[in-house]
């Protein structure tokens, strides 16, 4: 009897979450429901990216760039952005835009040190400045001894989402300056969450990162709704999500920077937290976020058609729902509509993103989990699974 009145429970919660706002969410760009740009014209395949083009030299239009445009009349200012900056953009908003660049040569970046190298490293002493309650886990903003600004985060995102940054950028996504260290002195820190992960000013496995120089986050911008619909480049970012088991893809999670000196708009995922872990939301966070077990059970490649192929990630995390005994019916609605971000992606597209992650060594691969600060077994067992999934996306 308790378990139907459970399961009772559950159907009602569903039915009234499915009855709200959320549920048009769950339609795939593209489907008769919705309304959205005209596919463009195919890009070029590109197996082996050429060498990226000198500073200041630009081609008249490089794939994951839109051609440039003038910056609109009444565009948001910056005092208006900083304002505004975690709202989706408006299409009269954008120009110049891009989320991808030619990457050049894969086999040769380092992946320990990645965007920044070893020169950009953040250097102690930390002093702190305030802290940020943003998001579910502990950040911070400090200024380490050159003057330049940091956020850390800790918790459970703070190793894989180093490791994340590294493949992203190693195939030509935008990332920010992201470094794992061990153990971080920060003078004068004052927290109200995570005050338990800190021990005489010590914390320990911090994530430290920073914006480009002259970069200015203006906005957020909508998976469902954006100038990269259906090119090549957006559909191998998706691919890379469920490379890297990225199931929180919430908008917040996106985020679009502009460029003080050159007009630049860069679109990237900049909360990359969730990841090498499972394909949905679990109970507890040790389980879903840099778990090396639960990756290596996770599931990749789902199903195929002769043209498309569907991802693991993201999944609905149903497990949650059935715990919670339908109390958390709304979440999983709303997870539920992130699913076809995995769906029904051009087989040329995810073997395009294949045959680049292909270009990186096992060195390279062990240097990004490093980069981590993972231990040596996980290390393994991550680019073991890794190096398979590589496989699979160039045999399709």
């Amino acid at each position: 009897m308790l378990r139907l009145v459970q399961r009772l429970a559950i159907l009602s919660a569903i039915n009234l979450a499915f009855s709200g706002a959320l549920l048009p969410a769950q339609s795939q760009p593209g489907s008769t429901d919705q309304s959205t740009p005209a596919n463009p014209t195919p890009l070029p395949t590109q197996s082996t990216p050429a060498q990226s083009p000198a500073i200041g030299q630009q081609p008249a239009q490089q794939p994951g760039t839109l051609s440039e445009q003038p910056v609109p009349s009444g565009s948001t200012n910056a005092k208006t952005a900083k304002k505004d900056n975690d709202k989706p953009i408006s299409q009269t908003d954008i120009h110049n835009a891009s989320l991808w660049q030619d990457p050049g040569s894969i086999s040769a970046k380092d992946l320990f040190y990645g965007e920044g190298g070893k020169d950009g490293q953040p250097v102690a002493p930390f002093k702190f400045i305030s802290e940020d309650m943003n998001g579910t886990n502990p950040k911070f903003d400090v200024k380490d001894t050159n003057g330049k600004k940091w956020r850390v985060k800790l918790a459970e995102e703070a190793r894989p989402e180093v490791v994340a940054s590294r493949l992203l950028w190693a195939v030509g996504y935008y990332v920010n300056d992201d470094y794992l260290l061990h153990v971080a002195t920060i003078k004068g820190i004052d927290m109200k969450r995570g005050a338990k992960l800190v021990h005489n000013e010590q914390v320990v496995d911090a994530r430290f990162e920073r914006k480009a120089d002259n970069n200015t986050k203006i906005a957020i911008w909508e998976w469902k709704s954006n100038p990269f619909l259906n090119t090549r480049e957006f559909n191998g970012l998706r691919v890379m999500m469920a490379v890297l088991n990225n199931w929180d893809l919430k908008d917040a999670n996106n985020a679009v920077y502009t460029n003080k000196e050159t007009g630049r708009q860069t679109f990237i995922v900049s909360d990359i937290g969730a990841t090498f872990a499972t394909n949905s939301l679990q109970n507890t966070r040790a389980k879903d976020k840099g778990n090396v077990d639960s990756y290596v059970g996770s599931k990749f490649i789902i199903g195929t058609t002769p043209t498309t192929v569907d991802f693991g990630t993201p999944s609905a995390p149903t497990g949650v729902l059935l715990k919670s005994a339908g109390f958390l019916a709304a979440d999983y609605v709303q997870r539920r509509g992130y699913v076809w971000i995995g769906q029904d992606i051009p087989r040329e597209d995810a073997r395009w993103i294949g045959s680049m992650l292909g270009q990186l060594s096992h060195e390279q691969l062990v240097d990004a989990f490093r980069a981590g600060n993972f231990p040596p077994e996980s290390i393994d067992q991550y680019v073991s699974v890794l190096e398979s999934r590589i496989a699979q996306l160039k045999a399709l």
